[in-house]
């Protein structure tokens, strides 16, 4: 990468996840005296380990187990009746258990609250609580005994984790005629992304900590969309008499799904709306900039505020064929396709570029991610001079914020390149007047 590569991204270049292309070449929880903090093998018997997170804010000592799902001679998916041995979530919200038997299948995962559950307040500036008060940013609240969250996924390669936008998703998937399937709850996962316009896969991404951006080393924009969304619930509890928890919220939610497969787009009066949540993300990015320290994670907080005013704007259409949460990968050969995204909330010196690509060479050879090294934008003031580049050693990157621009036109386009040094012919030249 060029010293003028570096400099750029130091000044707030943007990486998020992406699909990539190449050319080349019944829950039941006990008591604490049957809750453990982690599991001890000690025995001959196969176990399936289970892990990942609950995050809404961090939850701290949450109670979560864990159920294989089995399909019955109908085809029908329900859980086991033999539930994982409970455990307490850490400080940090993740969890590990073990499940009796092969690691194959599905599992669903749940997580209840208990008088040991606390919660870390993640909404900006602070969180209303119940029973009257206020918790500041970062502090940590009290979650009423009917707070659950539930999630979903394959034993064999995903960790599980449990937030609102889980819960919905299993919550959907259970309307369908074979029940937790693997194929419904993978396609409900999928739905909830797209009413949220979250990327493909975003709920299995690790949501960060919200309180604690300035310590992390990288986060994608993508992880911060999922958490940010998930801190949106938690924010129309504040100064609304109507929601007194955030179980209220997600309980409203949930219910409307189970009745039509739907969440309400802009709300009746009394129910909350898909509207309400884009609405409040949008808003809580804005106020996450004000307390973050970090460029790098500022320019990424700006994107994610980018994302939820234009899902805003697109909002009527969601539940449309047409709409911008259709995420479906196209099967083409070409190389990957750059255009600038629209002008709104991007600095006037700056781009915002964003591409799609096929998982495909240009041979149309299959590529996996794991092929993947990353990508290079090249740019320049003349379309036969690209002479600047920006590396991107990430191979779940599909947007880039260039800044500090100088007026004029500038040219970009972009190269894949995989594991063993191949790269691909740079991608269709795009614009931007500056």
């Amino acid at each position: 990468m060029s010293n003028l590569g570096k400099k750029l991204l130091k000044q707030g270049a943007l990486l998020v996840p992406m699909a990539a292309f190449l050319s080349g070449c019944g829950l039941d929880a006990s008591d604490d005296s049957s809750i453990t903090e982690a599991q001890s093998p000690g025995t001959v018997e196969p176990t399936a380990q289970v892990a990942g997170a609950a995050i809404k804010g961090v939850i701290q000592q949450g109670v979560v187990t864990a159920n294989r799902l089995l399909e019955d001679k109908s085809g029908y998916y329900l859980p086991d009746r033999l539930a994982a041995k409970p455990v307490r979530t850490a400080d940090d919200g993740s969890y590990e258990l073990r499940l009796r038997g092969k690691a194959d299948g599905w599992a669903l995962v749940e997580l209840r609250a208990d008088g040991s559950t606390r919660m870390v307040c993640d909404v900006v500036p602070s969180c209303d609580q119940v029973g009257g008060g206020q918790v500041e940013f970062g502090q940590t609240l009290e979650l009423s005994s009917d707070f659950v969250l539930r999630g979903a996924g394959d034993l064999v390669t995903e960790t599980v984790h449990l937030t609102p936008l889980t819960h919905l998703a299993v919550t959907l998937a259970e309307r369908s005629d074979e029940g937790l399937s693997p194929a419904a709850l993978a396609g409900a996962y999928q739905t909830v992304e797209a009413w949220f316009g979250l990327s493909v896969g975003a709920l299995s991404l690790v949501p960060p900590d919200l309180t604690r951006l300035d310590e992390l080393e990288a986060v994608s924009a993508d992880a911060l969309q999922v958490a940010i969304t998930n801190a949106a619930f938690l924010a129309l509890v504040n100064d609304n008499d109507q929601w007194q928890s955030i179980s209220d919220v997600l309980n409203n939610m949930s219910a409307q799904v189970v009745a039509s497969g739907r969440l309400d787009i802009t709300g009746d009066g009394t129910s909350l709306a898909l509207a309400d949540i884009v609405a409040a993300s949008a808003a809580q990015a804005s106020e996450l900039q004000l307390v973050t320290e970090s460029s790098i994670i500022d320019q990424k907080l700006v994107i994610v505020e980018y994302r939820n005013v234009q899902r805003f704007k697109t909002i009527a259409d969601v539940y449309s064929g047409s709409d911008d949460g259709d995420t479906s990968v196209a099967d083409t050969t070409e190389p990957p396709t750059t255009e600038p995204a629209p002008e709104p909330a991007i600095p006037a010196d700056a781009a915002l570029l964003s591409w799609t690509a096929p998982l495909t060479r240009e041979n149309g050879v299959s590529l996996s991610m794991g092929e993947i090294a990353g990508f290079e934008v090249v740019y320049g003031k003349s379309a036969d001079a690209l002479d600047q580049s920006i590396a991107i050693g990430d191979a779940s990157v599909d947007e880039l914020l260039v800044d500090d621009l100088s007026e004029g036109t500038w040219y970009f386009a972009m190269r894949t390149l995989d594991t063993d040094g191949n790269r691909s012919s740079l991608s269709e030249m795009v614009s931007k007047q500056i």
